[in-house]
């Protein structure tokens, strides 16, 4: 017996919005790693990339997101060593 089996048919009421596609589906018609989701509604779904936008967008400005301090933000902070010696 399969410890995982993988799905086929989606569930009623489970929404997708497959990327490459470009378009909603109800249940995982296209493979995971080309699709959002699920969602609870369509409309949610065809607005998955907006709602990714906008998280995006959050992270991007939220302070907690970035490993940096007060003296490392004047552009000195240490980096990679340019000859790759350590």
């Amino acid at each position: 017996m399969a410890l995982f089996k993988k799905r086929t048919v989606g569930r009623p009421g489970e929404w997708f919005y497959c990327l490459e596609h470009k378009k909603v589906e109800e249940g995982p018609e296209c493979p995971a790693k080309d699709r959002f989701g699920p969602y609870t509604s369509r409309q949610k779904a065809q607005h998955a990339m907006e709602t990714a936008a906008e998280r995006n967008l959050e992270w991007e400005n939220d302070p907690k997101w970035h490993d940096r301090t007060a003296a490392t933000d004047d552009g000195n902070a240490p980096g990679p060593d340019p000859d790759g010696r350590g």
